[in-house]
């Protein structure tokens, strides 16, 4: 699958229904000499209440990849799964 494949999908999350982000304003961890993808980094969305907090971002683990639609990417990430740095 080509990366221009993944740009635009919906990232959501089978263990609680969340949506998580969209591929495209996101970044991916790409390992240099096999080429595999190894996490997809999402930037954590400001909320109002914490607009001046410390920006994290999520990464999701390529593992925790389910399945790849036409129109979303399903992963599940549970509670356990750290998701922010």
């Amino acid at each position: 699958m080509r990366l221009t494949e993944l740009v635009g999908k919906e990232i959501i999350n089978l263990y609680d229904g969340a949506r998580l982000g969209v591929v495209g304003d996101s970044d991916l961890t790409i390992d240099a000499d096999s080429g595999q993808v190894q996490s997809i980094i999402l930037p954590r969305r400001p909320h109002l209440l914490n607009m001046w907090a410390e920006r994290q971002h999520m990464v999701i683990p390529w593992e925790a990849v389910k399945k790849v639609g036409s129109e979303v990417i399903v992963v599940e990430l549970d509670h356990t799964t750290p998701r922010f740095r």
